[in-house]
């Protein structure tokens, strides 16, 4: 079995060939939820939200359909979006004001996209599984936004 490091070192090497050369934000983002729904295991929803007008707007995800818009300190995506900070909730049935777009998400792990300390948007995952998500995990998609933050056009994405 490879050790999640590991993991997140060859999922994060396969982003960067993915958006590698490609300045369409929209496909970009596109590609990388669909690379971490079928890279990582036991979770139900894997996307983006993105920051427009003043609130969080779904963005390119996989996974059943989603809420579409998310106030900022409302439910795990706004309160990590208006924290600009990850939030890791093993019990999403305990977080206050949880938003529960699929009934069988159990967990949840939301990392705020921020570039020129400017708030882009979130990548939030979901799990039907309580306590999916950890540390390592935390710091591995770190890693996969800073790749994403650094190769995407976002004016274009966020007008």
């Amino acid at each position: 079995m490879i050790a999640q490091d590991e993991h997140y070192q060859t999922l994060n090497q396969a982003l960067q060939g993915l958006i590698q050369g490609e300045s369409d934000a929209l496909a970009n983002l596109a590609n990388s939820a669909a690379l971490l729904f079928q890279s990582l295991e036991k979770i139900n929803w894997a996307g983006f939200y993105l920051f427009k007008e003043n609130q969080l707007i779904l963005g390119p995800f996989q996974g059943k359909p989603a809420c579409i818009r998310i106030a900022l300190g409302k439910g795990v995506c706004g309160t990590a979006a208006d924290k600009r900070e990850a939030i890791v909730v093993e019990d999403v049935h305990q977080f206050p004001g949880h938003i529960a777009c699929d009934g069988a998400s159990a967990s949840e792990i939301v990392i705020p996209i921020i570039k020129d300390d400017t708030l882009l948007g979130v990548l939030d995952i979901d799990s039907p599984v309580k306590a999916r998500f950890n540390e390592e995990d935390r710091r591995g998609l770190q890693g996969f936004i800073e790749i994403l933050s650094a190769n995407i056009h976002w004016e274009g994405l966020l007008r």
